[in-house]
């Protein structure tokens, strides 16, 4: 039998090979910052979430070298044991302010928190409506509740409305990201508070790329819209903007008590580590003092458009640091990838399962340490290495061959992102 299962594995594998879908580590030497060692080689990094560069300022790296000297390197336990210290309480008051919120759970990683506390927030019989962009924690959360998911059509509101309207008052939950992982655009917050106060729902917003990149003092896309109390609960990640490693949601007191006794992910899980906390309270007291750099991050992320604009490349609306080229197909997607690093410029395609077959992406993000010229120049790369050879200048021509071997047949199922609701909610022909 597990010979068996070696020769499927082999199998699985030869095909995303095929199909230009086998992904591999690549080892960064050094901190997270605009400029890293990728496999030895000196590269711009335009693919990090360490937005504002807190991962490695000085004062972020002390308070979590004091915290693991004070509390040690792990909590060595879960919340509901000993593991919930006075960094842990800190970090969640604080949190909880920074959202206009009573209360806040810290969580290992926003995966656990948002799969966690989503499975709590529905039962079998109810319906969650969920966008089709939400990030794969969301939509696992959503399925391991075990109620009916309608997935709407990215930031869709008539197809939500149709949706509530068709789940016979079933409806439980709307659930967006503020800003969407993939793209960097943002949700009709307002709308989609106005539905749910409607129709009797409960909100859940993830901000975990809102936080530090929009807003009042970089609190997030609720805080722009002026909705921090119009929803029943915010979830975020420590590592992101704010440069740690964690996730957390923010609610009110009658809510963070029902999740405490509900959340697995909260129950069964260690607590998040002591340097990992005080790393964010830190990175939470930069964001308080120097809002400008959330002003020095829109910028940068608008002048990288503007370069890539000019290379007539298609890029996806956004004004957030997530920049998005719309490709299509996989294998260009990966091969303008493997182009950029040849030149020192280190981005990911987006291929599935995380998004569907002929919708792939670039995705770049920016930093408040990159500077104008070399983000410029970056784009300069990229539009080279999208451009068909033919196209190209001798001199900027790049090796974007597709992998060697048989063409390529239909790519595997989109995975994540391949499940529609049952009847009744799903969406008429």
């Amino acid at each position: 039998m597990l010979a068996g299962e070696m020769i499927e594995i082999e199998a699985r594998l030869s095909e995303l090979k095929v199909l230009g879908l086998d992904r591999r580590t690549r080892l960064v030497s050094g901190p997270q910052g605009p400029h890293v060692l990728v496999d030895g080689q000196p590269v711009l990094l335009l693919c990090s979430d360490n937005y504002l560069g807190f991962a490695d300022h000085p004062r972020v790296r002390e308070a979590a070298a004091d915290a693991a000297l004070r509390w040690g390197v792990g909590a060595g336990a879960s919340r509901l044991g000993p593991g919930t210290m006075t960094i842990h309480r800190r970090l969640e008051e604080r949190l909880a302010s920074v959202h206009g919120r009573e209360n806040a759970l810290l969580f290992g990683s926003r995966y656990l928190a948002n799969a966690g506390t989503l499975a709590a927030l529905a039962r079998p019989g109810d319906v969650v409506f969920c966008d089709a962009h939400n990030h794969a924690s969301i939509l696992d959360g959503c399925r391991l509740s075990d109620s009916e998911v309608f997935v709407y059509d990215h930031c869709d509101l008539e197809h939500l409305q149709w949706g509530i309207g068709h789940a016979e008052g079933r409806g439980v939950l709307i659930v967006t990201e503020s800003v969407f992982s993939l793209d960097g655009d943002v949700a009709p917050l307002a709308a989609i508070v106005e539905l749910a106060q409607r129709f009797e729902l409960r909100t859940f917003v993830d901000e975990s790329h809102g936080l530090g990149t929009l807003g009042p003092a970089g609190r997030g896309a609720l805080a722009e819209a002026g909705l921090e109390d119009q929803v029943d609960v915010v979830a975020g990640s420590l590592g992101t903007a704010l440069g740690s490693h964690g996730g957390y949601v923010a609610c009110d007191q009658l809510m963070w008590r029902y999740l405490i006794n509900a959340v697995p992910t909260l129950v069964f899980d260690t607590a998040p580590a002591p340097p990992s906390v005080a790393g964010a309270l830190a990175a939470l007291d930069l964001l308080a003092e120097r809002p400008r750099r959330v002003e020095k991050l829109a910028a940068n992320a608008e002048a990288l458009r503007a370069g890539l604009r000019a290379e007539e490349l298609d890029l996806v609306p956004s004004r957030t640091p997530i920049v998005t080229l719309a490709i299509g197909d996989v294998q260009r997607a990966a091969s303008i990838c493997r182009a950029a690093l040849t030149r020192g410029v280190f981005v990911e395609p987006v291929l599935p399962p995380a998004v569907a077959p002929l919708d792939s992406r670039v995705r770049l993000t920016v930093m408040t340490g990159h500077r104008e010229d070399e983000l410029l120049s970056a784009a300069r790369m990229l539009g080279a290495a999208a451009r068909p050879a033919e196209q190209r200048p001798a001199a900027a021509a790049m090796d974007v061959a597709a992998p060697e071997g048989p063409e390529p047949g239909p790519p595997p199922s989109p995975g994540v992102f391949d499940f529609e609701a049952p009847e009744p909610v799903r969406r008429a022909a």
